[in-house]
């Protein structure tokens, strides 16, 4: 059975946070809100949180998981990020966003895209999200809370209670969160290609 947190979207309690860190560093499966939608997430060393969470999705190896940063130097040493890059990052961190990039040395080869050696990486807007980053000091796996046979990701935190208590740890609830996935930017080639349009304002992005 899932423990509930209920935390503040904009002043996380620090003692919420703590537990969230122990049991996501513990093993554990969680729950929680970012800028976009509810995301399922876990530790990047986790094998066993990544098969339960494919299994909550239901979906295969195929389908990847995003890697939450803090910022943009956290990105910089899981990716290999050129000047170019770089500056659109600066320019658009944090937000709704998902970046496709060449994984660095850091990444573990079962994350990366079969083909390519890319992973997607983000920096979310959100308190609950920074605070509980600085409290692991490292990324969380992440994708995003979307049940098989639902159209949309879960949005209602009684729902998400009902449905998630018994296959996630814990369940780290602020409020109504989005429904709308973040924006998918690839920026691995000579010219930076929006995968697919979302919540990020591709206006910013200046391509």
């Amino acid at each position: 059975m899932a423990q509930y947190f209920a935390v503040h979207p904009d002043n996380p309690q620090a003692r919420l946070i703590r537990e969230a860190g122990k049991i996501l560093k513990g093993g554990g499966v969680i729950v929680y809100p970012t800028d976009s939608c509810y995301a399922l997430g876990c530790m990047l060393g986790n094998k066993q949180g990544m098969e339960r969470i494919r299994a909550i999705r239901g979906v295969d190896d195929r389908h990847h998981f995003t890697l939450i940063c803090r910022d943009l130097s956290e990105i910089a040493h899981y990716a290999r990020i050129d000047n170019r890059q770089y500056r659109l990052l600066k320019g658009i961190t944090p937000g709704s966003y998902t970046f496709i990039l060449e994984a660095s040395k850091e990444v573990p080869k079962r994350l990366l895209h079969a083909k390519r050696s890319t992973i997607g990486l983000r920096v979310p807007e959100h308190p609950v999200v920074a605070a509980l980053l600085e409290e692991l000091g490292e990324p969380i796996l992440s994708m995003t809370l979307a049940l098989p046979g639902d159209d949309y990701p879960l949005n209602d935190p009684d729902e998400i209670r009902e449905r998630l208590e018994k296959p996630v740890d814990l369940i780290l609830e602020a409020g109504y969160c989005g429904i709308e996935p973040t924006t998918v930017i690839d920026l691995t080639g000579e010219d930076f290609e929006i995968i697919r349009q979302g919540k990020g304002d591709t206006s910013r992005l200046g391509l």
